[in-house]
């Protein structure tokens, strides 16, 4: 018997999220603009790029100087990771949304299953574009050499290990990590396969010098593609929930201990940290200690649920497709 979805009386909804300062969007470090400079030196050596992105934020996620820097020259393959996170339904829109941006060549992954269809196509489809090109100055390499490119934090690494895994049962050889910046330069060649002989490299994530969109950036730093300490995380909170709401997802009011859907993050961390037991003790005025719930650590988890999928399947850009 199938549980009666429960309904809600809803409260007055935002229909924008404003943001104050547009500069905690903004994330440029030196490493990115050394790591691009070294992609654009080493396209001489490469046969294939393949660009991936977190499937939560096709557009928002794309870097437009990549366009103009690295692809265009070399054949081309979109990687879009963590499908398990998104609604199947937007899969077609957003395959529909590449195509008529001229991309054809587009792949939807979960390096994390070992069972992933798209990551078994990934050889095979570079295989078929780069022995169709015209290779140029790498037209006698009997070896074919792939650069792996994208914004932080999206699976690049994981790509190349899932690779790795499935062609080679060889154990992770780049780095992986679940903040942004951990690749900080161009890595030396990863051998991925043998038959025929495949090798990777392993890009930094490189972001846009200026995020002019506010939306864009929110996501951005919502899928962790910008360090939380930068944003902060009750901003990062607050945007997540006013996602939320603006989806008509309501899952977070069981998740979080309320009664009711909110619009207001302030009540939503006081419920989550009370049903967490998250305190901490503030000095106060007088010289002693007053215990206060412990907001940040409650948006941290909050973010956190969203991130791993506890909060059920999301897709951010739903705004972006054409339709």
């Amino acid at each position: 018997m199938k549980m009666p979805i429960k309904t809600y009386q809803l409260p007055k909804l935002r229909e924008c999220f404003k943001l104050v300062d547009k500069n905690v969007v903004h994330w440029f470090p030196g490493h990115m603009g050394k790591g691009m400079k070294q992609m654009q030196q080493q396209l001489k050596s490469v046969d294939c790029v393949i660009e991936v992105h977190d499937a939560r934020i096709p557009a928002s996620g794309r870097n437009p100087n990549f366009k103009h820097t690295v692809l265009g020259l070399k054949p081309h393959i979109v990687v879009l990771n963590k499908k398990d996170l998104i609604p199947e339904e937007v899969v077609p829109q957003v395959e529909k949304m590449f195509l008529q941006n001229g991309i054809s060549n587009l792949l939807f992954t979960n390096c994390k299953s070992h069972m992933c269809s798209g990551v078994k196509k990934v050889i095979p489809l570079a295989t078929k574009l780069i022995s169709s090109s015209q290779r140029y100055n790498r037209s006698e390499q009997k070896e074919f050499c792939m650069m792996v490119i994208g914004v932080p934090n999206v699976g690049k690494s994981s790509l190349i290990n899932a690779l790795r895994n499935r062609h080679l049962h060889k154990s992770n050889a780049a780095h992986v990590g679940a903040v942004a910046g951990v690749t900080r330069s161009v890595q030396t060649r990863i051998k991925v396969g043998h038959q025929p002989l495949f090798y990777l490299l392993d890009t930094p994530g490189v972001l846009t010098p200026s995020v002019t969109d506010v939306e864009s950036g929110m996501r951005l730093a919502l899928c962790s593609c910008l360090p939380d300490h930068l944003v902060g995380e009750e901003m990062i909170a607050d945007y997540l929930l006013y996602m939320l709401n603006r989806e008509q997802n309501f899952t977070y009011v069981e998740y979080l201990g309320l009664e009711q859907p909110t619009d207001v993050i302030s009540q939503a961390l006081v419920s989550l940290a009370q049903k967490l037991g998250r305190t901490q003790k503030i000095r106060s005025m007088e010289g002693g200690y007053a215990v206060r719930y412990d907001l940040k650590s409650a948006a941290q988890n909050f973010v956190r649920a969203f991130r791993t999928g506890e909060l059920g399947p999301m897709f951010l850009d739903r705004d972006k497709l054409l339709t």
